[in-house]
């Protein structure tokens, strides 16, 4: 685990500052700088450029890191990229003719209301292409374990580019017609600066031959583009689908309390950088003993730290939604549906990975097309009912099924399970911790006051509980490394 916790720290910092200037972005300079309406256009596109990217990239992120590997000729590598590289730029051609062709009937879905999307529906396929190589090279750089450069990229370049814009927006020196192109063209920028350093890291030479074992290739690839596909179906559609029923000022509104509930994603975005290739490493040498080790640690140490963070989110939501400015909504009942959501991908740790790695990711296939016909149905349900709440009731249910199955699979094929005896007792400190401290309010501060300190008392006692009652090694060793130590602290 020493490289995992190590790029883990790096790679977490870097997130949790993204995250910070996210925040910053979705809850103030947008709906401060940025109508309603254009602010629910911007995530309309972003959205939907989501759930078109895992099509066109063919599945090939997870390729790349499923099969690098195993090569050990570097003729076999050379021909291995070269067609890892040229399959998205493919698939992107064939989306693109289907699109022109049907670009007018495309149009036509946004005639009777969001008439707003139309000058920009091009824009969902760029946003697309270029989100899909760069997490091609991302991969590239995953498999020479060296992912920080590439979570900088993502979670810190991306955000703060978006600051500067709507910077620019505010003093009026580009209107917000500008600031949708000007968005595409950092997104292009991203991938041509993430292309450089992939090759930097690992050059190679151009092979228009295909490696010996491209069967197996193209067949993981081809289901794993399914899979990627029905993953973001089940993260993304909800944002789509309420354009559907609903103003796109909604998306807007649903799209900034989802984004306080994905905070709780940092840990596991951080450490599945550095576990992802790994696990494929440990499931090519069949190292089933250092697999196993590594399921229940990611499970524990990522249930932990994201059930801090919910904790945190949910106990200091009431206070949150006060400085957002009125014209926006906020649903707390959004926030804590996403918020369980993801404390539940969290606690499943690397199971992803395993399947994704393994010879049973066909079974995955199937499933997730079932889920994803689920999530529609939901939406569909309780959208027009319920609202936005109901497009997060629906994700919670759709993922929630999918994760149950996937664990169950996990445990039929590897008698593996990510759970251990210490699982239940974290569940009940973060469940205590939420109940505990939602009710207590500092009203006589400003509600930003109030929630820093708020924070400060929630971290410092949930941090001494897990330490005292030694939930996690890996956690106690980071507190006594960090804190306990350099403060000279005995407990």
């Amino acid at each position: 685990m020493g490289v995992v916790v190590t790029q883990s720290i790096k790679n977490t910092i870097i997130t949790c500052f993204g995250f910070g200037i996210g925040a910053v972005n979705t809850l103030f300079l947008f709906t401060n700088f940025m109508d309603a309406e254009h602010y629910g256009l911007v995530s309309y596109l972003l959205s939907a450029a989501n759930l078109v990217w895992p099509l066109m990239i063919f599945g090939v992120q997870n390729t790349l890191v499923k099969f690098f590997s195993s090569y050990q000729d570097s003729e076999q590598q050379n021909r291995f990229l070269t067609l890892m590289v040229i399959l998205p730029f493919c698939v992107a051609l064939f989306l693109g003719g289907i699109g022109l062709l049907f670009y007018n009937s495309i149009l036509g879905l946004f005639e009777d209301k969001n008439t707003i999307v139309q000058p920009y529906v091009w824009t969902i396929f760029v946003l697309a292409f270029a989100i899909s190589y760069f997490e091609v090279f991302f991969a590239w750089s995953k498999v020479k374990l060296k992912s920080v450069f590439g979570n900088i990229m993502k979670e810190l370049f991306l955000r703060i580019c978006i600051s500067v814009l709507l910077c620019l927006l505010y003093f009026e020196m580009i209107t917000q017609e500008h600031f949708i192109y000007a968005l595409v063209l950092v997104y292009l920028l991203r991938t041509i600066i993430m292309k450089l350093y992939a090759i930097k890291l690992h050059r190679f030479v151009p092979r228009l031959v295909l490696p010996d074992n491209y069967k197996s290739v193209f067949k993981y690839s081809s289901l794993i583009l399914i899979a990627g596909s029905v993953a973001s179906l089940l993260i993304d559609l909800d944002k789509a689908m309420i354009e559907r029923y609903l103003p796109i000022e909604n998306v807007a509104n649903y799209g900034m309390c989802a984004y306080i509930a994905s905070v709780i994603s940092i840990p596991s975005r951080a450490m599945h950088q550095i576990t992802y290739p790994l696990t494929a490493k440990l499931i090519n040498e069949k190292a089933n003993i250092q697999l196993g080790e590594l399921y229940k640690k990611s499970s524990l140490n990522l249930f932990i730290t994201s059930g801090l963070l919910f904790v945190l989110i949910v106990c200091n939501v009431n206070q949150l939604f006060e400085i957002i400015p009125e014209e926006y909504t906020l649903f707390i009942w959004v926030v804590v549906f996403i918020g369980c959501t993801k404390l539940f991908d969290n606690l499943v740790g690397n199971n992803n990975s395993i399947l994704y790695n393994s010879d049973y990711y066909r079974i995955v296939l199937s499933i997730g097309i079932g889920m994803s016909i689920l999530t529609v149905v939901l939406n569909m349900i309780f959208i027009p009912t319920i609202g936005t709440t109901g497009a997060a009731i629906a994700t919670f249910l759709s993922i929630s099924c999918y994760h149950l199955i996937k664990l169950w699979i996990v445990y039929a094929k590897f008698n593996m399970f990510p759970f251990s005896k210490k699982t239940l007792p974290s569940l009940i400190i973060i469940i205590g911790f939420t109940f505990l401290f939602y009710y207590l309010e500092f009203t006589f501060f400003h509600p930003i006051i109030s929630i820093i300190i708020k924070s400060i008392f929630i971290c410092i006692a949930f941090t001494l509980v897990i330490y005292v009652l030694q939930i996690s090694s890996d956690i106690n060793h980071l507190i006594k490394k960090f804190f306990l130590d350099r403060f000279n602290i005995k407990i």
